[in-house]
């Protein structure tokens, strides 16, 4: 077999386990066996459109078998694949189009609407919806080109919380790594029932559960749309051993009021990312027996990089954890230097999982990378274990009468209080200190807090220095089509000043 890359994985191990089932949808399956035919035709039907080696391939839609077909396919030909994000607005996804310069635009239920919005003449694009790729002939031969680990594979653009979203390179060889990491950290199983309810167009939902799940000849459950109790239902039903999700779908599983009374007993692994669960969800699952292996990733690194397993829960608690097996990773200060135990830094990262750069962005690349190792833009500590902890985004580090403040760490307090439903801390800037601390809250509906409560309760908590001087009560917090808060659009609604001291050298220091 000529092709190294993923899109031989369906027939690897059609050879090994046919019989295995690889994909369950809707209580439809499909064996390994049956999803190497499906496929190889896929393949060749793509082929016949036009699509060869590095042509790009988007796929527009929700969790479903056809993305991953989709996803082996165009690897069988050596082209790239390019999961688009279906939250996101038409404009945006004609930017996403236009900049990758897809050939097709291949998508899935309930899409036409948003493909319809989509300005075909500029993006230059075929829109074909999975159905339609059923009636399109194709060779007798199946495609069997040379693909090795250092081909690009696929594009994944980030969500643009920062200005304008990049297109990741993640090549063959960088998912394949980024997936043995999982599998060693993981103890990813050939019987692995894996539920997959987090948006594959986010690296870690297809690098740290999907793939390895397939990888090793497991089972991975796809789910259109996240629900709580349906989620909990699933689990109970199809003895689901394995579950990658995000904080806030943890937290309401465990919120439902059927959690009391639900079986979990099948589930052997949870596991985490996005940002750091919260105590008292970990309570709720300690006491059914269940654990999480919580880390941290970027899309840059395929997506994993750091993993705390379930032994270190406790004592390690905060933590990310370690460098994954593969994977090498430092703390340096604005000089480059190594930061000693307990000193923030910037988090460098250095791998086989970490992408070759930006799709059309030489310039990028070459600012977040040093020496070989990847810069990630985020603030972290390493104690004398050599647990890695966050602190915080680089360019969110609030400089107040020369004292580094990390939101991060101020938001963490705020949560914690009673009738915050959502909140943001920005920096602003101030004639005494430089810059100050704005606390943007959302309170729950029926919460009767104060800003003088809000400040008290941060008083108890913090340093001085560190708690904002304002407290300001909003409707809702702008966020981007993932879900997470638009900290730059925070800014430009509620005054914060330019990017901070400390982030303008990091970000800028050269070797």
């Amino acid at each position: 077999m000529r092709n190294q890359g993923i899109g031989s994985w369906p027939a690897r191990r059609a050879r090994m386990s046919p019989a295995n089932v690889a994909i369950w949808y809707e209580d439809q399956v499909t064996t390994f066996a049956e999803l190497d035919v499906r496929v190889t035709t896929l393949a060749g039907r793509l082929r016949a459109l036009g699509i060869g080696r590095g042509d790009r391939v988007a796929y527009l839609g929700p969790n479903h078998p056809s993305y991953l077909e989709v996803l082996f396919a165009t690897g069988m030909l050596g082209a790239v694949f390019v999961p688009l994000n279906f939250r996101l607005p038409v404009g945006e996804l004609d930017e996403i189009l236009v900049d990758c310069a897809a050939k097709i635009v291949v998508y899935g239920e309930g899409m036409a609407e948003k493909i319809a919005g989509i300005d075909r003449e500029r993006c230059g694009v075929r829109p074909l919806a999975c159905t339609e790729l059923d009636g399109i002939g194709h060779a007798d031969l199946p495609p069997d080109e040379h693909v090795s680990l250092e081909d690009v594979c696929l594009i994944l653009y980030t969500s643009g919380t920062t200005g304008k979203p990049k297109g990741v390179m993640l090549t063959h060889g960088n998912l394949t790594w980024n997936c043995f990491n999982a599998i060693v950290e993981s103890d990813v199983a050939s019987d692995e029932r894996a539920l997959i309810v987090a948006p594959l167009f986010h690296a870690a939902a297809l690098g740290m559960t999907c793939l390895p799940v397939l990888l090793k000849g497991g089972t991975a459950f796809l789910v259109a749309s996240f629900d709580p109790d349906a989620v909990l239902a699933l689990i109970e039903r199809e003895r689901i051993t394995m579950m990658f999700g995000v904080p806030t779908m943890f937290e309401m599983m465990a919120s439902r009021p059927r959690w009391a009374d639900v079986d979990l007993s099948s589930v052997r692994r949870l596991v985490c990312g996005g940002a750091p669960v919260r105590l008292t969800t970990i309570r709720r699952y300690l006491d059914l027996g269940l654990h999480f292996a919580q880390g941290y990733g970027l899309t840059e690194t395929a997506a994993g990089v750091l993993m705390l397993d379930r032994a270190h829960l406790h004592v390690k608690a905060g933590s990310v954890g370690v460098p994954s097996f593969f994977t090498d990773v430092r703390v340096v200060d604005a000089d480059r230097l190594e930061a000693p135990s307990g000193v923030p830094g910037e988090i460098m990262v250095s791998g086989p999982n970490v992408m070759p750069g930006y799709w059309g962005q030489p310039e990028a690349t070459e600012e977040v990378f040093e020496d070989g190792w990847f810069r990630t833009g985020d603030v972290g500590v390493v104690d004398k274990d050599g647990y890695f902890f966050i602190v915080d985004r680089i360019k969110n580090v609030i400089i107040s009468g020369g004292e580094n403040v990390y939101p991060a760490e101020i938001e963490d307090v705020l949560h914690d209080m009673d009738g915050i439903a959502a909140c943001v801390v920005i920096g602003v800037a101030d004639d005494k200190w430089g810059e100050i601390g704005k606390a943007l809250v959302v309170a729950d509906p029926d919460a009767r807090i104060t800003e003088a409560a809000v400040l008290a309760h941060l008083r108890l908590r913090l340093a001085k220095y560190k708690v904002p001087k304002y407290v300001q009560f909003v409707d809702a917090l702008p966020t981007t089509a993932s879900g997470k808060i638009a900290r730059s659009e925070v800014r430009r609604r509620h005054g914060a000043g330019e990017q901070t001291s400390y982030s303008a050298r990091m970000r800028n220091r050269r070797g």
